[in-house]
């Protein structure tokens, strides 16, 4: 590889880049690489910087009353409330339901929203029919349907309901879009050696798509979590959601931000989780 080729070709966010230089390599790609790496840790520095900024001034502004406290907390304040409700065995009940809830809300949706997208792919028909109903049940706010789904479903099963209809409309749309952008050549290939429909769905429509349906992934991931927590702010009894909504009506913002903090970190850590089996499925196709 020469040294103009190098840093054209080389991906910036592959894990190749941090690979010792193979040998061979110009002293100007391994400097490229080098320089890759000192981007990477200068971003995650500056990152972490930002945060511990942020904390800091948090815990700072209500001691100087920049603010007012009983509105904002204060991060002191917040780790005490969630290390109480810790020892009462509170914290973890709580964040296992809107856990559990998002998770089942999120695989259910991504898994219709799939077959879905499938059965539109395999009859056209199907597809122009359906197209103006599920271009509407996309843009329809999912909040109106909350009241609707507690009706029906009762106070548990509501909160499931309105995850997984606030994930599945844009999971259809999104992977038939990827499955019709499959190059038709290659279905025609496959077709030509007797392949059945079914079978270039399996071979060639799918493993093309999997780009597709990693990026509705990381959609769903959010989506999935703000369905539970609208549902659990209308009729749950348990769950982070419920706590937010209890902690505001007794002006209790340690409780408030509390749990907001222990969402953004599920958040997180599922959209690791996506990220780590983008890695290991894409990769494996590179």
């Amino acid at each position: 590889m020469s040294a103009a080729d190098g840093p054209a070709k080389a991906p910036a966010a592959s894990a190749a880049d941090f690979a010792p230089p193979a040998e061979g390599e110009s002293e100007q790609f391994r400097a490229y690489l080098r320089r890759l790496r000192r981007e990477r840790w200068s971003v995650r520095v500056a990152q972490a910087l930002l945060l511990v900024v942020f904390l800091i001034l948090w815990e700072i502004a209500p001691d100087e009353h920049w603010v007012n406290p009983m509105l904002t907390s204060q991060p002191s304040a917040v780790w005490a409330t969630l290390v109480d409700m810790l020892h009462e065995g509170n914290l973890l009940y709580h964040t296992w339901v809107t856990l559990l809830e998002t998770v089942v809300g999120f695989a259910v949706g991504m898994g219709l929203g799939i077959l879905v997208a499938g059965a539109l792919w395999w009859w056209n028909f199907l597809y122009r029919v359906l197209d103006p109903f599920l271009v509407i049940g996309n843009a329809l706010p999912k909040i109106a349907l909350v009241p609707i789904f507690y009706i029906w479903l009762g106070d548990t099963w509501s909160i499931y309901g309105i995850a997984i209809a606030i994930g599945v409309f844009i999971t259809i749309l999104m992977v038939y879009s990827g499955f019709r952008e499959v190059d038709p050549d290659k279905i025609k290939l496959v077709n030509t050696f007797g392949a059945l429909k079914w079978q270039a769905l399996y071979t060639v429509v799918l493993p093309a798509s999997v780009p597709t349906m990693i990026a509705a992934l990381k959609i769903n991931v959010g989506l999935a979590l703000v369905g539970v927590i609208v549902g659990e702010f209308q009729s749950s009894k348990a769950g982070l959601g419920y706590l937010i909504i209890y902690g505001s009506q007794i002006l209790q913002m340690h409780l408030v931000m509390g749990s907001i903090a222990i969402l953004a970190v599920i958040s997180v850590v599922m959209y690791a989780l996506i990220a780590l089996l983008e890695e290991a499925v894409v990769g494996k196709r590179r």
